[in-house]
């Protein structure tokens, strides 16, 4: 799955995902959810400001905000069945 037709920018980071054809990884994306572990992390400068742009934007989070020692992570759903975690250090 890629998608470089993001009109914020075209030119932008590209993901691109393996697919989940194999029978183990049904149960494993589903253990993950279940347990509220998030499958990929990425790094932002500013959570409360990506969080706010995100939900604005129609993005679903299961964690808000939150202080976590020396980082502050969201949580939010992709909607492929993942859990994924924008962090900002400080």
């Amino acid at each position: 799955m890629a998608d470089s037709s993001v009109a914020a920018d075209p030119n932008g980071t590209e993901l691109v995902l393996e697919p989940d054809s194999h029978p183990a990884v049904g149960p494993f994306k589903k253990a993950l959810v279940k347990d509220g572990i998030p499958m990929n992390s990425f790094a932002v400068e500013d959570v409360h400001a990506e969080y706010e742009r995100l939900r604005a934007a129609g993005v679903v989070f299961t964690q808000a905000p939150a202080k976590m020692g020396p980082v502050t992570t969201a949580v939010l759903d992709d909607t492929c069945g993942n859990l994924i975690q924008i962090a900002q250090k400080g």
